[in-house]
């Protein structure tokens, strides 16, 4: 699966605008949503190819997003990368344990975040 349309959910217009910019250089399209509803809004609209998920959000939390994705049939097939601060091992093993398929700690290593995008292909 190649991606190319990817959304970000993040509550951070700061993070949104970062990882934006580096996605776009990197040739993908990107939507962005701030909360767990604007999300699954966006995932209606249009069905992206992957998903950077923040975890530390307002209201619905990233790994209880992730968790209620992987578990809609319509969408369970989408990978979901976890980028957030939390970066304790337990953070990382309950991230997928949701059903993220990895986990990138914050801030965003541009290399890093690619390579782990490309892998998925």
């Amino acid at each position: 699966m190649a991606v190319q349309n990817i959304l970000v959910v993040d509550d951070s217009k700061t993070e949104l605008m970062v990882l934006s910019d580096l996605l776009g250089k990197n040739g993908y399209t990107v939507r962005t949503a701030e909360n767990a509803e604007d999300a699954f809004r966006r995932l209606c609209e249009e069905r992206p190819d992957l998903i950077l998920m923040d975890v530390v959000m307002p209201g619905q939390n990233g790994f209880q997003l992730t968790r209620a994705i992987v578990r809609d049939p319509q969408y369970a097939d989408i990978p979901i990368i976890l980028c957030t601060s939390k970066n304790q091992e337990t953070d990382r093993v309950w991230g997928l344990r949701q059903g993220a398929r990895d986990y990138v700690t914050k801030p965003v290593q541009a290399d890093e975040l690619i390579a782990k995008i490309r892998a998925l292909a």
